[in-house]
């Protein structure tokens, strides 16, 4: 007789308790969405050993207890390995499963081969069945139960859905499985933000905007999100940037649904204190730079122009923005120079920056129009009477224009501030120069452990650290590279990465 575990109870109605469903992965038998493993009917794991193994198990189990034609199999497991007679190595290799598995695992049947198991007994068809679950719940505004199961189900990933089958990042299952994963992802998110937790939910929503540039149903959660956590500018700024995305490349305009949160959120705009401070959210957690965050602080408190220099990717920017969330100017402004090409457009791009947020926070007193005007006088008006703290970030490729602008301002603007990052100094009178380093091995290992969960629920630098210390070595503990790497934990593991860092530029880009 074949065997089939007992499974949790499936429910068409009403809200799913968590006690109700199994843990996930280790009790579900057969796993593919990762690499193959499978549990024999006494509970002991089976070992499938060699590719091909793993590959037919794979196979057969993406079939969820379907029959299976011969050829399909050896299209499946031998790939593009010639077109020899491969019925007797496929009996041979069925012969073998059987062996790992149990004899009454792999039944013959008309017409091929088949698992004898149901599809809750694979987690593939385990994740899809709660997902679809966890989207009645949501429909039905029952977003606690919807979060449990959605929890369920993404925990049943560790690894590319059926990985090990040859070709597996172009197999339409493989490719529909991971596409559900995405909407999973996004359902869990859209749970918490109707669970009130919208702050916890931008990070990684904003990660997912980045993924999907096209995407308006996730672009419009990220813009919920942003309005429910209180920050309804930076929703105004991520419409901008869809809207400009679906123009470029697509030459529409957002739909519908993007067009009437657009209209609610101008409707809706209001002037409060955390308006007056119109910093980027950040896409995740601010980490292993505490004590250079402190310094900074003091260093802005004691001096008017403080630049953090460094390579790319060091950081400087993230750093930057921390110590501008944290101060207490009552007026923070951020210049992104990174978009600038030539010099000359430094001071309009800064003006810029601040006339459009002048213009929404004092209603009746716009800057002046700078038309026929010098650009940097018109910047100095501007700034001759207000208490400020300006970022002007990535300067390097313009650093004379932007020393120029940053010494006209601190001569004639007492109450302005600038915060700089640069790969080199901008060399004004009076700059505090503070060199950026990448971060020492915990901290970098702590990063690419939060990242890395974030791009594989479960991860954890504690699944391989000799690996994990060896990558953040290599890409000598700079940010960037790190986050570059932990986005490749989808689809690798920790210890795959560090063997092919000899190339770092075609893994990490």
């Amino acid at each position: 007789m074949a065997r089939t575990p007992p499974r949790g109870p499936i429910r068409q109605n009403g809200p799913v308790q968590s006690s109700q469903e199994p843990t996930p992965s280790h009790q579900v038998p057969y796993r593919v969405l990762g690499p193959a493993r499978a549990l024999r009917a006494d509970g002991t794991e089976a070992g499938l050993s060699g590719a091909r193994l793993r590959a037919l198990f794979t196979a057969l189990a993406a079939a969820g207890g379907r029959t299976v034609a011969p050829d399909v199999l050896i299209d499946q497991v031998w790939a593009e390995e010639g077109d020899e007679d491969r019925i007797p190595a496929l009996h041979a290799l069925v012969g073998r499963l059987r062996r790992a598995l149990g004899r009454d695992a792999v039944t013959s049947a008309p017409g091929g081969y088949r698992l004898a198991a149901a599809p809750d007994d694979i987690d593939l068809f385990r994740f899809e069945r709660l997902a679809d679950q966890a989207v009645r719940e949501l429909d039905a505004a029952r977003p606690e139960p919807a979060a449990r199961l959605l929890d369920l189900a993404l925990g049943l990933w560790h690894g590319p859905a059926l990985a090990d089958l040859p070709g597996h990042a172009t197999d339409p299952l493989a490719v529909r499985a991971e596409a559900r994963r995405d909407r999973a992802r996004r359902d869990r998110l859209a749970a918490d933000v109707a669970l009130g937790r919208a702050r916890d939910a931008l990070g990684p929503l904003a990660a997912l905007t980045a993924e999907h540039p096209l995407d308006e149903p996730l672009h419009a959660l990220h813009l919920r999100a942003l309005r429910a956590a209180g920050r309804p500018a930076e929703a105004l700024a991520a419409y901008e940037t869809v809207r400009r995305a679906l123009a470029d490349r697509l030459g529409t305009e957002p739909g519908p649904e993007l067009s009437a949160l657009y209209r609610e959120l101008l409707e809706g705009e209001q002037v409060t204190p955390e308006a007056r401070r119109p910093l980027p959210a950040p896409l995740t957690s601010f980490l292993g730079r505490d004590e250079e965050l402190r310094s900074l602080g003091d260093e802005l408190t004691a001096h008017r122009l403080v630049t953090l220099t460094g390579p790319g990717g060091v950081g400087k920017t993230r750093l930057a923005l921390a110590a501008a969330e944290a101060t207490a100017e009552p007026q923070v402004r951020l210049a992104e120079l990174a978009a600038v090409r030539e010099e000359s457009g430094v001071p309009t791009a800064v003006l810029t920056a601040l006339e459009a947020r002048e213009t929404q926070l004092w209603s009746g007193s716009t800057l002046p129009d700078p038309a026929g005007r010098d650009p940097l006088a018109a910047l100095v008006d501007h700034c001759a009477r207000r208490r400020l703290l300006l970022v002007l970030d990535n300067c390097e490729h313009v650093v004379g224009a932007a020393a120029k602008l940053t010494a006209e301002l601190l001569a004639h603007c007492p109450g302005v501030t600038v915060l700089a990052t640069s790969r080199e100094p901008l060399g004004v009178p009076g700059e505090v120069v503070r060199p950026v380093g990448p971060l020492p091995e915990g901290s970098a290992l702590r990063l690419l452990g939060e990242r890395g969960a974030a791009a594989r629920p479960g991860f954890s630098v504690g699944e391989d650290r000799e690996a994990a210390a060896e990558v953040v070595r290599r890409l000598d503990g700079l940010p960037l590279a790190i986050e570059l790497a932990a986005a490749r934990l989808r689809m690798l593991t920790v210890r795959q990465i560090a063997e092919r860092l000899d190339d770092r530029f075609r893994l990490l880009t």
